[in-house]
């Protein structure tokens, strides 16, 4: 049995498709689909259903496939301490974030990147349940998401921040010169939000629904950056997580208005799978992020938004 026999059925399972697999492992798909015959042969047990197309993986391929994730994760850690012992990381850190967790990820992958100069990070924006199957097949080394997740079992977590809620306002609008607003205030506001599909969104309604309104923003957008794009120009105001301001900051015409009531939401931090193989490029992250102070950095950063305006 070959690793490369092991890496051609996963990129098949991931892709659903021979072709694609094929050209995700840069060989031609009569190739692929003859090292995966075999590996059938190799192991005797159908491991692919097949029809006119790919069909899916048989109930021994299923076993088969979990197997690769865990022999190639084994030798990609094997890979890890060997580069380590020679004199530093070598590799690539694989990361998924959930998406309002993208705007602080710098402050782990940049300081990440100068303690190990010889390592990379590929990170992904990934939903929770993605980043959930990411660390169960061994396709992340680590993650940046919600630490309450019920579906994350079998992890190391390390909280990194909690999230604190604030009005984002023109500094000529319904509420200039307010020093503080109510949730109930800002739902009156023309608003755009993230969209209902969004972890923080059903939060942020949570948080209205308790000061007895419901939000109807004019604006929804699937990305920070999409929500942020319609803020300049004083028209609309958003309730914003503040590890946003990292990245975007505050508008021009805009303020950060501190919001009563319930303005705290979950904890956001770093999570590796517990299990073996332990991945040495996950390790390293986790070192830096205890050595980090993102609370404290982005709980600064606010107090100086505050205090500006």
């Amino acid at each position: 049995m070959l690793l490369r026999q092991l890496e051609y059925l996963v990129a098949l399972a991931r892709e659903r498709h021979f072709a694609r697999a094929a050209a995700a492992c840069y060989v031609s798909q009569p190739s692929l689909s003859a090292a995966i015959r075999r590996l059938e042969h190799e192991l005797d047990v159908p491991i692919v259903r097949r029809g006119r197309r790919y069909e899916g993986l048989t109930p021994e391929g299923e076993v088969v496939l979990a197997w690769a994730h865990r022999i190639l994760a084994e030798r990609d850690a094997l890979r890890q301490e060997l580069s380590a012992l020679r004199g530093g990381l070598t590799g690539t850190l694989r990361l998924g974030v959930v998406p309002t967790a993208l705007p602080v990820a710098s402050l782990l992958t940049t300081p990440f990147c100068e303690h190990h100069p010889r390592a990379g990070v590929a990170m992904e924006s990934l939903s929770s349940a993605e980043i959930t199957h990411g660390l169960t097949e061994f396709e992340l080394d680590a993650a940046m998401t919600y630490l309450d997740d019920d579906t994350l079992r079998q992890v190391h977590r390390l909280p990194l921040y909690e999230e604190r809620y604030v009005l984002l306002t023109p500094v000529h609008g319904p509420l200039t010169g307010a020093a503080r607003a109510r949730w109930s205030q800002a739902a009156a506001l023309p608003l755009c939000l993230l969209n209902s599909r969004m972890r923080n969104r059903r939060i942020i309604d949570e948080c209205f629904a308790a000061d007895g309104v419901t939000a109807a923003p004019a604006i929804e957008s699937d990305s920070v950056a999409g929500l942020y794009a319609h803020l300049p120009g004083g028209r609309w105001s958003s309730v914003i997580s503040h590890a946003w301001l990292h990245m975007f900051g505050v508008p021009d015409g805009m303020r950060v208005v501190p919001l009563e009531g319930p303005a705290h939401g979950p904890r956001v931090g770093l999570v590796v799978a517990a299990g073996e193989p332990r991945s040495v490029l996950a390790e390293a992250l986790l070192k830096v992020a205890r050595e980090a102070g993102v609370r404290d950095a982005l709980d600064e950063l606010l107090r100086t938004y505050l205090k500006e305006s």
